[in-house]
C-alpha cells in the first residue's frame, strides 16, 4: 500500500492548497478508507506542515464525504487541545461535517467545543461551532440545549458575523422560540451600521412571521 503523504502539498513542494484539495477528492471517489486512517495517523506528525496539509485533506473529506471521516470523531476532538490555531480550527470544521452523523459523540464533547471557541479567537472556529450546534439541534434530545447556545452566541458575537449566524440559526428553530429569537435578532440590530448587514437581519426577521 502506497502512502499517500507524498501527494500532500508540502511533500510536492507547493505552498498553496490545491494538492490537498485534489487528493481530498481522490479519496472521496476511490473511498479510500486506508489514505484517510493514513491522513489521522498523522494529525501529530512532528512536521508541523504536515499535519497542517493532513487536516486540511480531511476536512474537505468530510465536506464532500462525512462518512469517510465520522469513525474519527475522538480524534478531532482531542486536536481541540493542540496548541497550533490551525489544527484547532481544522478539527473544528471537520467536526461540523459529521456532528449530524455522530450526535451524541459530538454532544458529549459540546462544552470543549464552546470553550475552545471561546478562547481560541479563531474566527472559524466560531463560525464551525454554530454550525455545530445547528446540526445538532435537529435532533430533538439535543434541541433545547443547542438552541440556548446558538442565542447565547448571537447575543455576543461580533456584528461582523452576526447576518452569517442568523442565518444558520434560523432554519433549525422551532415556532416556539421563534418570538425569542426575534427578540435576539432585534435587540442586536442596534448594534450593526452596515446597511448590507442590517438587509440580511431584516430578511431573517420577515420569514419569521
Amino acid at each position: 500500500m502506497l502512502s499517500i503523504i507524498p501527494q500532500l502539498a508540502t511533500s510536492l513542494g507547493h505552498k498553496e492548497e490545491a494538492p490537498n484539495i485534489e487528493l481530498a477528492h481522490k479519496i472521496v471517489v476511490s473511498n479510500n478508507e486506508n489514505a484517510v486512517k493514513e491522513l489521522i495517523e498523522n494529525l501529530n506528525n512532528k512536521n508541523k506542515a504536515i499535519a497542517f496539509d493532513c487536516i486540511k485533506t480531511l476536512y474537505e473529506i468530510g465536506g464532500q464525504k462525512p462518512e469517510l471521516i465520522s469513525g474519527y470523531k475522538k480524534d478531532f476532538i482531542n486536536q481541540l487541545n493542540s496548541k497550533q490555531g490551525r489544527m484547532v480550527w481544522g478539527a473544528m470544521t471537520a467536526i461540523s461535517a459529521i456532528a449530524g452523523l455522530v450526535p451524541d459523540e459530538i454532544y458529549a464533547n459540546l462544552t470543549l467545543i464552546i470553550d475552545t471557541a471561546d478562547t481560541s479567537g479563531s474566527v472559524i472556529a466560531r463560525d464551525h461551532t454554530m454550525y455545530i450546534l445547528a446540526g445538532l439541534a435537529k435532533h430533538p434530545e439535543y434541541y433545547k440545549d443547542c438552541m440556548a447556545l446558538m442565542l447565547e452566541q448571537l447575543l455576543k458575537s461580533p456584528v461582523n458575523q452576526l447576518p452569517m449566524y442568523a442565518e444558520i440559526t434560523a432554519p433549525v428553530v422551532a415556532d416556539k422560540d421563534k418570538e425569542a429569537f426575534k427578540k435576539v435578532l432585534l435587540e442586536r440590530l442596534k448594534d450593526i451600521e452596515q446597511h448590507s448587514k442590517v438587509k440580511r437581519i431584516e430578511k431573517v426577521v420577515k420569514k419569521l412571521k
